[in-house]
């Protein structure tokens, strides 16, 4: 079984029906060691919010999904042990620290983050970086 970072981005996708929504699901295959940092409950957290507030999800649906995303098998790390990496990560690359987080954490546990953020993928893919990067269609 080989580790994979996940982003919010494709854990969301756990929850909601999206596009690129089976192929996240290979995630959860077993085949993997499913890693993300703590920040990643947040993240998931909002995007229901923002699901919410768009009225895309009722309130008792998205937060009961919020409650869901407990069940699945993840291991979480903390994000504040990842700070200065990602801080490196976030300035030379110009990217969020958010991001810059799940990508320390894959770079720090020598493996790739799955990400189904399409201008994170296409700005760091011929990067040094690119080697912690997996497109979620490229899943299995």
């Amino acid at each position: 079984m080989s580790d994979l970072v996940v982003d919010a981005s494709v854990a969301v996708k756990w929850l909601v029906p999206e596009r690129h929504a089976d192929a996240a699901v290979v995630a959860l295959s077993g085949e993997y060691s499913l890693l993300a940092p703590d920040l990643i409950w947040a993240e998931v957290g909002n995007t229901l919010w923002k699901k919410w507030r768009r009225r895309e999800l009722q309130e008792a649906e998205a937060s009961g999904l919020l409650q869901d995303f407990r069940r699945f098998p993840l291991r979480i790390y903390a994000s504040d042990a990842l700070l200065d990496l990602a801080w490196r990560v976030a300035t030379r690359y110009r990217r969020s620290l958010y991001d810059s987080v799940y990508l320390a954490l894959a770079s720090h546990r020598g493996c790739q983050l799955v990400t189904a953020d399409r201008r994170l993928y296409r700005h760091l893919e011929r990067s040094p970086l690119g080697t912690h990067l997996l497109w979620v269609e490229d899943l299995g």
